[in-house]
């Protein structure tokens, strides 16, 4: 028997690229799903709005209201919070409002989780880490908040470990490295090349391509997710989800071409530069502690990953106003 059957578990974000498959994911391994969209007064369900699966309970609201926070934990299991306010160059214009969901936000569900019983899953983001200081990179390598973004996720980190530590409350902090796969907003840099090229443009506008990253496909960054919440080894922990591997943005970027048999050049778009003391020029994290909590780590190839995802997209040629709705992973 899975361990979730018979688990009610409440997914925040559950509309955006991530929790629109983890919402999925918990689904088939037996738990009813509470999947939380974000109010639109036009009733956009996101990436939910295909989803007709069985266990899944589509649920209206907004994190930042803690009384809504406290209904929409009732019942639950477990929380997997994923929905937060995600795009760095906007955070550099309205740094506050990603305070107030990230951190405030967090907090309002962290304390109802509390009031209930229920376990909390945050999921964080390597961000945190800024440029790599060594790689692989271990959870204990220093933070560094080189956007308001990353702040906000580091100030989020740090009100959820502080619960275990004040209430011995069963907490998780998944520190997940970059994440691709379908659905993904065309904001990320692997669904702008895909686009890009299958629009017929003239040349690849792109930003900086000299940063590396570690790339880990959707389906195992769920599979992740949803085994670190049964080891109670990991509570209280930062915990990477990484595939120990980096790969150049250039060498992504020359890769997703040759798959699509193009020949487009590539320019660079000044719009799409953060500012130089602001740029992660390095992250590529450490599997090692996931690894010795019995979680096998990311195993989908990069060339594997990326065929499934130009694939997805060729079929569905989705890039829908629902794919840039930014309040959601």
């Amino acid at each position: 028997m899975s361990f979730y059957s018979g688990k009610t578990v409440l997914v925040t974000g559950a509309d955006g690229f991530i929790g629109s498959h983890l919402s999925s994911y918990l689904a088939s391994q037996g738990a009813r799903v509470k999947a939380l969209a974000w109010y639109h007064p036009r009733d956009r369900k996101g990436w939910l709005s295909d989803s007709a699966q069985r266990g899944i309970d589509i649920i209206r609201g907004d994190i930042r209201d803690p009384f809504q926070a406290q209904e929409m934990v009732s019942g639950c299991d477990c929380v997997f919070h994923l929905a937060a306010l995600i795009t760095i160059p906007y955070s550099y214009e309205a740094p506050a409002s990603y305070l107030q969901t990230n951190v405030l936000g967090t907090h309002h569900l962290l304390e109802a989780a509390r009031k209930t019983g229920a376990s909390f899953l945050l999921m964080s983001t390597s961000e945190v880490y800024g440029s790599a200081l060594e790689i692989p990179m271990p959870e204990s390598h220093p933070l560094q908040p080189q956007s308001p973004y990353s702040a906000s996720k580091i100030g989020a980190e740090a009100i959820v470990r502080s619960y275990y530590y004040s209430y011995e409350m069963p907490v998780f902090v998944a520190r997940v490295f970059n994440t691709y796969g379908p659905r993904q907003s065309e904001r990320a840099i692997i669904p702008t090349v895909i686009q890009q090229i299958n629009s017929g443009a003239s040349s690849l506008k792109l930003g900086d391509l000299s940063p590396t990253r570690d790339f880990v496909y959707v389906e195992d960054t769920c599979r992740c997710l949803a085994q670190l919440v049964q080891k109670p080894s990991a509570i209280g922990l930062p915990v990477n989800i990484c595939t120990g591997k980096e790969e150049s943005v250039e060498t992504l970027v020359l890769t997703l071409r040759k798959m699509l048999a193009s020949t487009i050049s590539i320019t660079q778009d000044p719009a799409r530069l953060r500012p130089p003391n602001s740029e992660v020029s390095r992250l590529c994290g450490s599997p090692a502690l996931l690894q010795s909590l019995g979680i096998i780590p990311p195993q989908t190839n990069l060339r594997e990953g990326l065929r499934k995802t130009i694939d997805w997209f060729q079929l569905t040629g989705s890039y829908q106003s629902l794919n840039s709705q930014e309040y959601h992973v």
